[in-house]
């Protein structure tokens, strides 16, 4: 059997088909690289999977039923699955490429945004997941990472076929990714379904609001014991004068037992409208603490 390669090179072919330009990214499952499709002559984001992942079989049979299925979710605001395979080294994700930047990158930018922006933001994402709960999916690893947004202004949520592969195949379990936004559902190992991956958009939309996640600690299992047994507080702590609307939103989406949830993406795209259309310019243009400067 051949060593699972996790680290090509620029100018590696991976599967006589994808030329290796350049690495963009690194995460928790996989390495990412901008890459050019030579059957189509057409840039590609390749992931590239980890060797603890690209030697499980049974992970890799279930990523490419995951990636197959994530392949007919076709909507504007999620990221296209577009090719999954394993040449005898490598085995990788074939996704759209999106140039630009990802949330993590706004919020590390920004420290904290106006209610205006972080609603107008997290929009899209909702919508995305929304088609992709009607559809029968449940991403399980929402989080500013893999929230890409394009230079053109497009916002789209990434890596479906991946995290769910991960968390229904492979001993990583349920807390992959990072666990600043993990269910505590996820957390106690029982199954995942749509309220799942709200709570995690509450969770971003807190720190997109305040500039720092609700539950911190020095290690992950810190993080984790807090989702069980604590309380997502509002984010108008750290943001005096937030509207109550935006409170309760975060406070809903973030609640501890799931039934006390919106029932799926749509269901909270449609609460998350109504607040965006009712707030003032001043309630929406509210400039919170943490907030700084753009990055120039």
């Amino acid at each position: 059997m051949q060593e699972h390669v996790s680290d090509p090179v620029a100018g590696t072919l991976v599967d006589n088909r994808y030329a290796v330009i350049s690495k963009l990214a690194r995460g928790g499952m996989s390495t990412v690289y901008l890459a050019v499709d030579q059957r189509l002559d057409r840039e590609v984001a390749l992931k590239v999977l980890h060797p603890h992942l690209a030697a499980d079989e049974n992970f890799l049979g279930r990523l490419g039923r995951e990636a197959k299925a994530a392949a007919r979710l076709s909507h504007p605001h999620v990221v296209g699955v577009l090719d999954q395979g394993n040449d005898g080294t490598t085995a990788y994700l074939v996704m759209e490429y999106i140039k630009g930047h990802t949330l993590r990158d706004v919020i590390r930018d920004r420290g904290a945004l106006p209610p205006r922006l972080a609603l107008a933001l997290i929009d899209p994402v909702v919508e995305g997941l929304g088609a992709a709960h009607a559809a029968g999916f449940i991403h399980r690893d929402v989080k500013p990472e893999n929230v890409l947004i394009a230079d053109d202004g497009r916002i789209k949520i990434g890596d479906f076929g991946l995290a769910r592969a991960v968390t229904s195949s492979t001993s990583t379990g349920a807390l992959i990714g990072t666990v600043a936004y993990i269910s505590p559902e996820l957390v106690l190992g029982k199954p995942a379904d749509e309220r799942s991956d709200v709570y995690s958009v509450g969770i971003m939309l807190y720190e997109m609001l305040t500039g720092r996640q609700p539950f911190e600690g020095e290690v992950p299992i810190q993080v984790a014991y807090q989702h069980v047994n604590g309380t997502v507080g509002p984010p108008s702590d750290q943001v005096p004068g937030l509207a109550g609307e935006v409170d309760e939103l975060v406070q809903w989406c973030t609640a501890n037992d799931p039934e006390n949830r919106p029932v799926d993406g749509n269901a909270l795209l449609q609460e998350l409208r109504h607040i965006r259309t009712h707030l003032t310019d001043a309630e929406l243009d509210l400039l919170p603490p943490a907030a700084v400067g753009p990055a120039s």
